[in-house]
């Protein structure tokens, strides 16, 4: 197994994002001894958006929310999030 190197010390987030643009992160860490590991408590970021939407399809969509027993902001994410996959 070959030594691995240390990366530099950054003096600010930008230097490092320009580094490791350039660099291989094979060099300075073994990834075959990398462990995986759970943030169970993290929650995605998120950021309000605002939607016009008539006044019909939030009314069916809130009934739809109402029948599974979830809120329907929440129906309406997992909808998209289905969608987009």
């Amino acid at each position: 197994m070959t030594k691995r190197n240390l990366p530099p010390k950054f003096k600010t987030e930008a230097e490092e994002r320009k580094f490791w643009e350039t660099h291989d992160s094979t060099d300075y860490v073994d990834w075959r001894k990398a462990e995986r590991i759970r943030f169970p408590n993290l929650k995605p970021s998120t950021t309000a958006i605002s939607i016009r939407l008539p006044l019909g399809l939030l009314e069916q969509i809130k009934i739809a929310a109402n029948k599974r027993d979830v809120p329907y902001q929440s129906l309406i994410k997992m909808w998209l999030a289905e969608k987009v996959e």
